[in-house]
């Protein structure tokens, strides 16, 4: 007896779109903010540019590995980028649960990168006070 796919094939070309549609997206998020837009498609090392566009450090890649801390993170850094455009909260929320519609929005709209947490004095203001005493240099 003929058994039917577990997936059509009409399911199967439609989430390869949205797949192409989401990388074209990030790549053009990337590019926005500066940096290269093929690193979108290089697993890991996408996570480690993103959090350079937000302004987080190297380290907060290894939260990324930690089950349901990853959740968290992975909500925090959504708003941080959506922050980084100078989007606001609801923004971050399509972001999350419509991410296919809102993800395009920010790559192909109008959106202009304005710096880590969407404020680049508030940025360089925090950086400056979370340093060591070794890394402010001679003073």
């Amino acid at each position: 007896m003929y058994e039917q796919p577990v997936f059509s094939t009409g399911f199967i070309a439609g989430s390869l779109i949205i797949t192409v549609i989401a990388i074209i997206a990030m790549w053009k998020i990337f590019q926005k903010a500066g940096q290269p837009g093929w690193a979108a498609i290089i697993p890991i090392y996408n996570m480690y540019i993103l959090l350079k566009i937000v302004g987080k450090p190297t380290w907060w890649l290894l939260l990324l590995f930690i089950p349901f801390v990853n959740i968290v993170i992975g909500i925090w850094i959504t708003n941080m980028l959506s922050k980084s455009f100078g989007k606001d909260e609801a923004f971050t929320v399509g972001l999350i649960l419509l991410g296919f519609v809102f993800y395009p929005i920010l790559g192909f709209g109008s959106a202009v990168y304005l710096g880590p947490y969407g404020d680049p004095e508030a940025f360089r203001a925090a950086r400056e006070l979370h340093r060591f005493d070794f890394e402010k240099g001679d003073q």
